[in-house]
């Protein structure tokens, strides 16, 4: 609104000018016109100033939203799509890419409109003071706006190239500072300079393009708006000579052209500006087009109330694998027909060479990845029948690298619980065997733990995620690897701290050490994707050689 006010106001200038001009020429009353001319002219300054501050704030607003769209769809994406992808391409389309955004589809698209009004009304008005003079600036600008436009439309492409090769950037920046330690340990920190180089080196060319195929457009523009109004002055002067329009036409028509020269610019610009965004808007739209997860709704409809937990000794397990298969997405098959249950308050582990398939499970039964065949029951149910919400309040789950978040410890522990009381987060501390690490800093559990823990030992870091995940006290604690980064001392006090977890909870356990899993309830040993004996130690060890191997192996036998 406040934009085609403010082309109302700048349409009505010129001809107030030409009424002052006139009323000079034949002795008038000036101060009327003068006055209203200052008016008018302090209207347009004041309205154009609000409509430019509503421009950039509504912009603003644009990018906000979308970052904040693009950031729950990124978090919420199936796993798989993280193994597609590279993590710092998707973090520069919620920061480089909608940046360009911000002119593109608010200040372009609304000043393309306000600028259409006032350009359409400069030509309605240079039709009506001479329709001779407004053919000859046609002619003229006409050429000038069609090689324009016609450069405009190649930056689209060129301008997506671009902020794909800037993803591309981001992404070996973040490769290189997640590994630097390795990097530096390796020296290879010249040769990951070079990497990096490289692909800034691509974004700068395309960048380069893009700027250069701009470039093009300012003076095609330029050289019409100054070919218009040259030919105006020759053409115009010699019909005000020939006494076919009078003086105050000629000023009037003039200044009806700068209004026209104005908006064209702008249209121009914005038209180059809005080609440029949506080879930006195209890759936001390209992560906006992908599926997310369903937390709060059953993949197929089905019972949506969660099922009686099942109590130890009931002869419903509370997990149930039968005939699970999964394929790889080029279609190689990791696991063959695994079936066995999990009965409630019992320890379950899964042993077997590397590659066997173990952690493989543990991201199927979180529901990461779609089973190729077979199916999950969780307390005598289909785990497709209900939400991954439920499922996943209802299990832990510590991944083996045991990823920890940037920021405090107590952050940390109150991430899947975050109503725990302060006692218990103490509690859980001392269970795992970390009090001694938090009493090393005054700021207790706000002592900081670095960027993925770095602060910590790999020790550290793995207690640190088993006790986050005893505080939110599931029925199913998923562990890979629970103490591949222990020592003796802390392995035996973890392994007491799970026999305690375990009297009201089933533990689901993936160990290369035996000695972690061999007072286990059962063991299933795993080996090529397949189920091939499941029993206790003893057993196993008397009938099974893959299992006798690897406890042998162990000093275990």
């Amino acid at each position: 609104m406040l934009s085609l006010v403010s082309a109302a106001a700048a349409l009505a200038q010129p001809l107030l000018v030409s009424r002052v001009v006139d009323a000079v020429g034949s002795g008038g009353a000036l101060l009327p016109g003068v006055a209203t001319l200052v008016v008018v002219l302090v209207a347009a300054a004041v309205l154009g100033a609000g409509q430019q501050y509503l421009l950039q704030r509504t912009a603003e607003g644009v990018v906000l939203t979308t970052r904040r769209t693009l950031a729950d769809r990124l978090l919420r994406l199936p796993v798989a799509e993280y193994d597609r992808r590279r993590t710092g391409d998707l973090m520069s389309r919620v920061g480089s890419d909608t940046t360009l955004l911000r002119a593109t589809v608010t200040s372009g698209v609304v000043e393309v409109g306000g600028s259409l009004v006032l350009g359409i009304g400069a030509l309605i008005a240079m039709a009506l003071v001479d329709g001779w003079l407004l053919l000859v600036t046609l002619a003229s600008v006409s050429i000038g706006v069609a090689t324009a436009i016609a450069a405009a439309r190649r930056v689209r492409v060129l301008s997506r190239q671009a902020q794909e090769q800037v993803g591309a950037m981001s992404a070996s920046v973040e490769r290189a500072l997640s590994a630097v330690r390795t990097i530096r340990a390796s020296g290879a920190t010249a040769r990951e300079v070079d990497t990096v180089g490289g692909s800034a080196e691509k974004a700068f060319r395309a960048g380069v393009a893009v700027a250069r195929l701009q470039a093009l457009v300012a003076p095609a523009s330029g050289i019409a708006i100054q070919g218009a109004f040259l030919a105006v002055l020759g053409v115009g002067g010699y019909r005000v000579a020939s006494g076919a329009i009078g003086i105050s036409d000629l000023i009037a028509f003039i200044l009806y052209l700068f209004l026209l020269i104005q908006p064209l610019g702008q249209v121009i610009r914005a038209y180059t500006e809005l080609q440029t965004g949506l080879g930006a808007l195209a890759r936001v739209q390209e992560v906006l087009a992908l599926t997310p997860e369903d937390d709060d709704r059953p993949a197929r409809p089905g019972t949506t109330t969660a099922p009686r937990l099942p109590a130890s000794g009931d002869p419903v397990p509370l997990l149930e694998l039968r005939g699970v298969d999964f394929d790889y997405p080029d279609g190689t098959r990791v696991l063959h027909d695994v079936s066995f249950s999990v009965p409630a308050g019992t320890r379950t582990a899964l042993v077997g060479p590397s590659g066997a398939g173990k952690s493989t499970l543990l991201a199927l039964v979180e529901g990461f990845y779609p089973l190729s065949g077979g199916s999950i029951r969780w307390a005598g149910t289909d785990v497709l029948d209900l939400p991954r919400s439920l499922l996943r309040a209802r299990m832990g789950y510590v991944e083996q690298e045991a990823p920890v978040l940037a920021g405090t410890i107590r952050e940390n522990l109150l991430l899947a619980a975050p109503e725990t009381p302060e006692p218990a987060l103490w509690q859980v501390l001392e269970d795992v065997g970390l009090t001694p690490v938090v009493a090393r800093s005054d700021l207790g559990l706000d002592v900081l733990v670095g960027d993925d823990g770095v602060l910590l030992s790999g020790g550290e870091r793995q207690r640190l995620a088993i006790a986050r995940s005893l505080l939110a006290r599931p029925a199913l604690l998923l562990l890979d690897e629970p103490t591949a980064s222990l020592d003796a001392r802390n392995e035996t006090l973890l392994r007491q701290t799970l026999a305690t977890a375990a009297q009201d909870r089933a533990l689901l356990v993936v160990a290369h050490r035996l000695s972690t899993v061999r007072d286990s309830d059962q063991i299933v040993v795993l080996e090529g994707g397949r189920v091939v004996a499941v029993g206790t130690h003893d057993e196993l060890v008397e009938t099974d050689p893959l299992y006798r191997e690897l406890a042998t192996a162990q000093l275990l036998v």
